[in-house]
């Protein structure tokens, strides 16, 4: 994450924090973020020099003007003027940061042989809010090579349960056992 992403990121989140509006936005960014991915020309049509600036923030105006919340039109408008757009998602993942902070929300990446179930994720989310103290975001991830079992990372910490950790751990045992 760059400075740049820190500073835009930051001072738009705490604008949206003083207007109460921090969950609206970060729904709207996420939503926008999602449309630039699929569409890279739009972007790319946004930072284009040969297009004066004027017509390129119009271009937002008319994208986003009747849908998303004033302060992120505004705020893209911004990042296009100054051709930082390239810095966006960047800035959503400092918003998302503060806002995760500010409503102890925390990601959880989930690797399993195949998808949990319904059930299954709700016992794990269960359990992992219990531990954490945070509301919890599930992200699921599937990795056959794991054999079974699941690995759980969370607030930077690697919780392995599964029997391919198991068979590693065994092995090192193994073959660093004093004979």
């Amino acid at each position: 994450m760059t400075e740049t992403a820190r500073i835009y990121g930051g001072s738009l989140y705490d604008l949206a924090a003083e207007e109460n509006l921090t969950s609206e936005i970060l729904g709207q960014m996420e939503q926008i973020r999602t449309l630039l991915r699929e569409n890279p020309e739009y972007e790319r049509l946004l930072s284009e020099p040969s297009i004066p600036q004027t017509e390129r923030t119009g271009m937002i105006e008319a994208a986003f003007g009747g849908q998303a919340q004033r302060y992120l039109v505004n705020f893209m408008k911004l990042m296009c003027e100054k051709n930082l757009l390239g810095e966006y998602s960047g800035c959503l993942e400092v918003f998302k940061q503060r806002y995760y902070e500010d409503h102890h929300i925390t990601e959880a990446v989930v690797t399993s042989v195949c998808p949990l179930s319904e059930e299954q994720q709700a016992r794990l989310k269960e359990k992992l809010e219990a531990i954490s103290g945070k509301e919890i975001i599930l992200i699921q991830k599937t990795d056959p090579s794991l054999l079974a079992g699941i690995r759980v990372e969370l607030d930077g910490k690697l919780l392995d349960g599964t029997v391919k950790n198991r068979i590693s751990e065994i092995s090192d045992r193994i073959h660093h056992a004093a004979v």
